[in-house]
C-alpha cells in the first residue's frame, strides 16, 4: 500500500518556485506514493482567542495532517527564515487538540517530516536549518537529508524553474531517502 503524502508549500503565490519544487518531487514520487497538497490560505493567523473551537479551516488541516504517514515542508526563504504563512501552519499544527491540557497531543506531533527549498544563490541552507530546528521542537522525526536548491537565474524573470540533471539526482535521493524513513 502506497503512503500517504502532505506536501506543505511555504508560499501562497501562483508561481511560487517551491511549488514548482513540490510539484517536480510529485512526479520524480510517480505512483510511490498518494501526494495531496495542503492548501491553506483560508486558515486565520494563529490567535488563542480564537483557538477553541478551532476554525473549520483549521480543523480541516489537523485532519489532512493527521491522515498523512508523512509530511514534507517546501519552504522558500524570507529574509533570512521561513516564511509567515508556513509558520502560522506549523504553528496551528503544533497545538495541544486538548483544550484542557496545553502539552497534549497535536496533529503533527511525532509526523514524519521532510524539508526542501529552492531560491537564491544561498541554495536555501539557513531556511533548511530554521525550519528543522523549528519542526524538532514540535516533536517531529525530521528526515536528515534536506534539499536546498539555488533557482536558474532566469527564473527570476520568467518565473519559470528549470531543473539540472545535479539537482534531479538530488531530489530523486532525497525521495529515496524519505520513503524508506517511512517505513
Amino acid at each position: 500500500m502506497s503512503k500517504k503524502l502532505l506536501f506543505v508549500v511555504g508560499s501562497l503565490r501562483k508561481e511560487s518556485f517551491n511549488r514548482q519544487l513540490a510539484n517536480k518531487v510529485k512526479e520524480i514520487l510517480g505512483d510511490k506514493a498518494k501526494v495531496s497538497f495542503l492548501e491553506y490560505s483560508d486558515v486565520p493567523f494563529f490567535n488563542q482567542d480564537i483557538e477553541y473551537p478551532a476554525p473549520s479551516s483549521v480543523s480541516r488541516i489537523r485532519d489532512e495532517i493527521k491522515a498523512a504517514d508523512g509530511i514534507w515542508f517546501f519552504t522558500p526563504e524570507y529574509n533570512g527564515s521561513y516564511s509567515s504563512v508556513l509558520k502560522n501552519i506549523i504553528d496551528w499544527a503544533s497545538r495541544s487538540l486538548d483544550q484542557t491540557n496545553p502539552a497534549g497531543a497535536s496533529a503533527i506531533g511525532d509526523k514524519k517530516v521532510a524539508v526542501s527549498g529552492i531560491g537564491g544563490s544561498g541554495y536555501v541552507q539557513g531556511v533548511l536549518e530554521k525550519t528543522k530546528e523549528l519542526l524538532k521542537f514540535i516533536r517531529t522525526d525530521v528526515l536528515d537529508n534536506s534539499v536546498g536548491l539555488a533557482a536558474n537565474p532566469e527564473a527570476w524573470a520568467t518565473n519559470v524553474i528549470t531543473f539540472s540533471d545535479d539537482q534531479i539526482k538530488q531530489l530523486d535521493k532525497q525521495v529515496e531517502d524519505f520513503l524508506a524513513f517511512l517505513v
